[in-house]
């Protein structure tokens, strides 16, 4: 049977400010109704049934990941399997351990491999292909879909194709040839890019691949041992009850390594199915403002933009109002706690900007914070202060905890709040209020069936987000 194994895991900063580490492009709304995690659920509809969907990510993103299947009515509650890896090892070490999680299910498993943060502009086509592609994989052969590329784009690696396999495939009463991948090339220079575009024997590699699990497991045994013998310590635990443990020092040896480099481009079986699907990576601000919705004057806008006279320019905001005169070719980002301005022909230099930031909580977090248990908004802070908002879905509960640096003075906004302080247990009603001294186990939940939203102050001499001793956690934090 075909499944869908959708790699979750990353923490991209391209769209910085708008993408953040903590909180990566994945699980943002950039192009719909549906963030792009949803959309890539959504996009094999019946070809690839809610129960056959494997998603591989963090631990430090489990939550988030649940949160938005959550909100999918075509997702019922353990719908989809959620795979988590302890550290993040690259394409391969995810890969190899979605196969060895779907042969335990179904040996005959076919892998369809994609991102989670990809756009698909044609998704018919790309489901079409889909089926097309899982047949060819059933011959034992790993493919590719090669993204025709309609630009001379500098910024992908190519898959140059070879002989073409014997018999074509038919699509859309048309028919469409698969080839021998003769070669990957990295990424070009502009005039290189405009040869392969001219020549028609290239193809963008973007990154979703199609084979059997057990075919895939045996190019890793060839090419990547070690990987290989970790992946079978791994599978071998699955049975005795020690599968955290041993993934846990497994992942913790591995060498951090793509798919495409330790197996695709030394392998013999691979193939590569043409596929003109209107695909992006969503890799920076040009290229949103090339798939967003543009005015006459070549601009896209958000609803709070006020602009005079711009031409060609991406203004984005979602709070305060933004009023542009005369912007030409111009990103404007503007978030709570960070603003971008820069040209359109430089927006590959934002990943520099988040370099020199060197790991500044504004390149990690936003001012809005995820948790599993809701949301945290710093509304003001000081030397030896800090004013929060926080918002506890129903039903959750923040960990069992006391912090050595600080207090904490709670007022209930709205809901109902169930504390734990020290050896008292209370429930607090809008406009009532506790003080949590420094050094006092404690906890909050929402017994309700609204979501609660608290006011915190803290007042200490650090305030930090790791100033935290847990002592129970129902989401299984350290």
């Amino acid at each position: 049977m075909l499944h869908a194994v959708i790699l979750a895991g990353g923490g991209g900063t391209r769209l910085w400010p708008l993408s953040r580490a903590h909180y990566p492009k994945q699980f943002l709304k950039l192009l719909g109704a549906h963030t792009l995690l949803q959309e890539t659920l959504l996009r094999p509809g019946p070809l690839i049934p809610p129960d056959r969907v494997w998603i591989v990510t963090s631990k430090e993103q489990e939550f988030l990941v649940r949160s938005q299947l959550a909100a999918l009515p075509q997702f019922p509650d353990t719908a989809a399997h959620i795979l988590v890896e302890p550290l993040g090892r690259n394409t391969a070490a995810a890969i190899g351990l979605a196969a060895i999680h779907l042969l335990q299910r179904d040996p005959d498993a076919v892998m369809a491999v994609m991102p989670a943060d990809h756009w698909i502009a044609r998704p018919d086509v790309f489901v079409t292909l889909l089926a097309h592609a899982a047949h060819l994989a059933h011959t034992g052969v790993l493919v590719t879909l090669g993204i025709v590329p309609d630009r001379p784009e500098t910024g992908y690696g190519y898959i140059r194709r070879g002989e073409p396999l014997a018999l074509p495939l038919t699509l859309d009463g048309g028919q469409i040839t698969a080839y021998r991948v003769e070669r990957f090339v990295e990424k070009p220079t502009a005039q290189q890019a405009q040869e392969y575009l001219d020549s028609g024997a290239y193809y963008w590699n973007g990154g979703i691949f199609l084979w059997q699990a057990s075919t895939i497991l045996a190019e890793i045994a060839t090419y990547m041992p070690a990987l290989a013998q970790g992946l079978h310590e791994i599978a071998q635990s699955l049975a005795d009850n020690t599968s955290t443990r041993t993934l846990e020092a497994v992942y913790q040896r591995l060498e951090p390594i793509s798919i495409d480099y330790g197996v695709l481009e030394h392998s013999s079986r691979i193939v590569v199915l043409p596929a003109d699907i209107g695909w992006s990576d969503l890799g920076e601000w040009t290229t949103i403002h090339r798939l967003l919705p543009r005015d006459e004057r070549g601009n896209s806008l958000s609803e709070n933009v006020i602009d005079i006279d711009s031409e060609n320019s991406l203004v984005y905001g979602s709070g305060r109002t933004i009023a542009t005169i005369g912007l030409k070719d111009t990103v404007v980002i503007d978030t709570d706690d960070a603003l971008l301005i820069c040209r359109r022909d430089r927006t590959q230099e934002v990943k520099t900007i988040v370099q020199h930031l060197r790991g500044a909580e504004v390149t990690q977090l936003h001012r809005t914070v995820h948790r599993p248990w809701g949301t945290y908004t710093v509304l003001e802070q000081g030397t030896h202060f800090k004013v929060k908002r926080l918002v506890v879905y129903p039903g959750a509960a923040l960990s069992l905890q006391l912090h050595h640096h600080r207090s904490e003075h709670w007022v209930v906004v709205s809901g109902t709040a169930h504390v734990t302080k020290g050896e008292q247990e209370f429930i607090l009603h809008a406009n009532q209020s506790t003080y949590v001294p420094q050094g006092t186990k404690h906890r909050l939940a929402n017994p309700g069936a609204e979501p609660l939203e608290i006011i915190e102050v803290q007042t200490g001499s650090y305030l930090g987000e790791d100033d935290i001793v847990r002592f129970a956690d129902l989401y299984r934090r350290v």
